[in-house]
């Protein structure tokens, strides 16, 4: 399993936008082969911090995302509201606590 990070930081004036984006895309995200979960989180200080943390079944599940149609649709309205250039890293899991 792959475990991905996305920092996603967008103009103040964005963020209705971008939370608007994913209420449209959200369900295709996760049920896309090979995701397995998907949850968005927002920055308490700063609010036009976002996060996605998803978990894959492998890095080539990731990638044939990442260049399907859906994602390139996606990403292009996506891309247009950013205030920073998004950092993203690809992760394995090594502990769980509940």
């Amino acid at each position: 399993m792959l475990v991905r990070i996305v920092k996603l930081t967008f103009k103040k004036e964005n963020i209705s936008s971008f939370e608007q984006v994913f209420k449209e895309t959200k369900q295709q995200i996760r049920n896309f082969e090979g995701c397995n979960f998907l949850e968005l989180y927002q920055e308490k200080e700063k609010p036009n911090v976002f996060f996605t943390y998803s978990y894959w079944d492998n890095a080539e599940s990731l990638e044939k995302y990442r260049n399907s149609d859906f994602f390139k649709s996606v990403w292009a309205k996506t891309k247009i509201l950013f205030d920073a250039k998004p950092e993203a890293w690809s992760v394995n899991k090594k502990a769980t606590l509940s």
